[in-house]
């Protein structure tokens, strides 16, 4: 799985967390009924976007959703998946894309396609989502071949990059696939009037995917020799920060102009989850859910700004509140932890364990399933409940990292969450 966008569950509400899995497995299930099996590895959480932009701005008819039966990475559970040519075009999109993905690193002799054989095999792989995209494609009456001339040039245009080459001519082959591929969404929904708005905010965030990609990747690439856009133009990751910002207030503004049935994850997706990756790439995005968290530069926390007894210590240390006592009076009357406070739920009666050996077996298969990432599972041994990681990611508020409640009106109108910014 590979993307910029990933949101973190937590942060999401009911609703939209429905809807993102429904667009994330409606993808999945494309690839595979469209390309096979082996498609499916190119799901990315970047491509399932194409497929919310589509929806988002499409009339609301039967048949946009239908149920997919168990899967082991949803726990073995059913779910109502997203349908239709919005899941086609983005299943088509993400696979013209993971075949320039392996051709470029086929070009940078990446690991084990250094081998003259796995380089051969993956040449032909690539070679065969080139056509699978294209026949889809053109289905949709989408062309793909702006994308193959998109990613043809980068390699061209890369050779010719060095010192002092602007940072915006070595992006431009990515911003203008992704403008093709988020204006055309505008085709298959119905609504021509948005091509042009979306083909700006396509272009945006195909500059902060390919930004955001060589900014993560810059400590390995110098390690290893290969080729980075900032290193080889000498831009400042101060510059490249300048330029993801100002991309970030332009994708905002360009889904402005554009006309939406309902645009409620699309904004979520496209305006909050997109600063938090830019946040997370150059390492500025907090924990603002843990107590005693320091912002960036080591201001406190908004909690610490109003609630005296919230600040921590002088060196601004983190405490997750997960063990010891709970903070406050412990003798208060309405104190949960207090002796005189509301009587306790009886503990759950005792599960019947397993043995060792099942267990592991148990835990194999949940590590292999990915139900141990997200969501909640069963333990292996005791059999209880438990959170997986993703349970530690930020969990802060919806629109705490979205810097436009005081310049930019209504921007938080449409999101699915209570949030409480007074915009």
């Amino acid at each position: 799985m590979f993307g910029i966008v990933r949101p973190c569950a937590h942060r999401l509400s009911e609703g939209l967390r429905a809807e993102w899995m429904a667009h994330l497995c409606g993808l999945c299930l494309a690839l595979r009924s469209d390309h096979g099996q082996f498609a499916r590895i190119v799901t990315n959480y970047d491509g399932l976007i194409v497929s919310v932009l589509t929806e988002a701005q499409a009339e609301r008819s039967t048949g946009w959703r239908r149920t997919a039966g168990p899967c082991p990475l949803r726990s073995m559970r059913t779910a109502p998946v997203a349908r239709g040519e919005g899941a086609r075009l983005a299943a088509a999109v993400s696979l013209v894309l993971a075949s320039a993905k392996v051709r470029d690193h086929i070009a940078d002799q990446d690991g084990l396609l250094r081998r003259r054989p796995v380089a051969a095999a993956a040449r032909r792989v690539a070679a065969g989502w080139d056509r699978a995209g294209a026949r889809a494609g053109a289905e949709l009456g989408f062309d793909t071949a702006v994308l193959v001339d998109a990613v043809d040039r980068q390699t061209g245009v890369e050779r010719l990059a060095g010192p002092g080459t602007p940072l915006l001519t070595v992006t431009e082959p990515t911003e203008t696939a992704t403008a093709a591929a988020f204006a055309h969404t505008a085709a298959l929904a119905g609504r021509p009037q948005n091509a042009d708005p979306l083909a700006e905010a396509g272009r945006l965030f195909g500059r902060l995917a390919h930004l955001l990609d060589a900014v993560e990747d810059q400590e390995a690439d110098a390690a290893s020799g290969a080729w980075n856009p900032l290193t080889a133009t000498g831009t400042s990751r101060a510059e490249a920060r300048r330029l993801c910002d100002d991309a970030l207030r332009g994708v905002r503004l360009a889904l402005r102009d554009a006309e939406f049935t309902d645009d409620k994850l699309t904004h979520v997706l496209l305006v909050h989850e997109l600063r938090r990756s830019v946040d997370r790439a150059f390492a500025t995005q907090t924990c603002s859910h843990q107590a005693y968290a320091r912002r960036p530069g080591g201001d406190l926390t908004d909690r610490q700004q109003t609630d005296p007894s919230a600040k921590g210590d002088a060196a601004g240390l983190r405490q997750t509140g997960s063990f010891g006592p709970p903070p406050g009076n412990p003798y208060a009357p309405n104190n949960p932890g207090s002796p005189f406070g509301p009587p306790q739920p009886p503990p759950e009666p005792p599960r019947d364990r397993r043995g060792l050996i099942t267990g592991c077996l148990v835990w194999a298969g949940l590590a292999c399933t990915c139900q141990m990432c997200c969501g909640t599972f069963e333990d292996p041994w005791s059999r209880q409940r438990r959170e997986g990681l993703c349970s530690q990611c930020d969990c802060s508020d919806c629109c705490d990292a979205c810097d436009c409640c005081s310049n930019c009106g209504d921007c938080c109108s449409s999101c699915d969450c209570d949030c409480g910014c007074d915009c």
